[in-house]
């Protein structure tokens, strides 16, 4: 049977991604994210006497400037712990115990080409131990990478985590 143009076209984009577990080259990866919902995991982290950690990012075509709430996109057969155990890991390098089942599931939609609509999954989190504090904001300059405890949510909560505030704005719940 002869190939259509479109089925050329994608074996040609299959061909460019050498291994879907480890992620979409970045380009492919925006294409998809322009036509089908991306899947999320975001991590809700309380202390009873600091608050709510939030991580900064600086402003990139991804995302506005400001605080956020760690999270990562689920990769490809990638199995939603492990993506938890890894935004830990991976942004505030520490490792978490968390709810199996998301404490909150929400819908995101964003004005903007890519990376557009999201389905998150909002897990509850406690540290094992202490987090490195030469990441620590200095409430200065944030740098990408920061952390900071917050009681409140913060004025420059980025937009799509404004969904999150009920959830930051509570003093201490114990939801693990």
């Amino acid at each position: 049977m002869k190939k259509n143009n479109t089925q050329k076209y994608i074996l040609n984009l299959e061909k460019k991604i050498s291994n879907k577990k480890k992620g979409l080259p970045e380009d492919i990866f925006l294409f998809t994210s322009r036509i089908t919902p991306l899947i999320n995991v975001d991590l809700l982290i309380k202390d009873k006497k600091l608050g709510t950690l939030l991580a900064w990012r600086n402003k990139g075509e991804k995302y506005p400037a400001g605080w956020h709430v760690p999270g990562g996109i689920i990769r490809f057969k990638e199995k939603i712990h492990n993506r938890v155990k890894l935004v830990a890991k991976n942004e505030l390098k520490i490792n978490i115990i968390f709810k199996k089942k998301p404490i909150a599931i929400n819908e995101i939609h964003l004005n903007q080409k890519n990376r557009s609509h999201f389905i998150s999954l909002l897990f509850s989190c406690k540290l094992k131990k202490k987090l490195n504090l030469k990441k620590r904001s200095k409430n200065s300059v944030e740098k990408s990478g920061e952390w900071m405890w917050f009681k409140k949510a913060p004025k420059n909560l980025i937009k799509p985590h404004k969904i999150y505030k009920k959830f930051l704005n509570f003093t201490f719940t114990d939801f693990v």
